[in-house]
């Protein structure tokens, strides 16, 4: 019984340790998820739209803005399929092994369904020169650099 007890306590431990990092891991000005953009209209208008904050939604210890309530609503509906990859910093920072902020309305892509965010235009450019490799480095840097 008491093994059962203990282990049912490590593993909502570990539930809340999980929750705590997502909600540190997301790049956040003044508590904004992608600095207050409607992170879904990247998908469905192809461009930065800023967002008003009587559409907003909390979502891993972050408000995010959507410019009306049906991408509020798309965004609760799936938030993992619209919130920017790295926690929304900076996508080649990652991949280089840094952490940096971002300009969402200058320097964002979407490639394969998924948003990434960068520093400045001409990091964005530098990005895109090799988006795959630049993923694959990202990938594996992201899970240290969220630490």
């Amino acid at each position: 019984m008491a093994l059962i007890f203990r282990t049912a306590i490590a593993a909502l431990a570990g539930v809340f340790m999980i929750a705590a990092a997502q909600a540190q891991s997301f790049n956040n000005d003044r508590g904004l998820g992608a600095k207050g953009y409607d992170v879904v209209a990247y998908f469905t208008d192809g461009k930065a739209v800023m967002g008003s904050p009587q559409f907003t939604h909390e979502h891993g210890g972050v408000n995010w803005q959507f410019a009306s309530a049906e991408h509020r609503d798309m965004f609760k509906a799936d938030p993992s399929k619209y919130v920017p990859q790295y926690g929304g910093y900076c996508a080649y920072g990652i991949a280089v092994g840094g952490l940096y902020d971002v300009q969402p309305d200058k320097a964002w892509s979407v490639v394969d369904g998924k948003l990434y965010l960068n520093k400045d235009p001409s990091v964005k450019q530098t990005w895109l020169k090799d988006v795959p490799g630049n993923i694959s480095k990202a990938e594996a840097n992201w899970p240290k650099i969220r630490k």
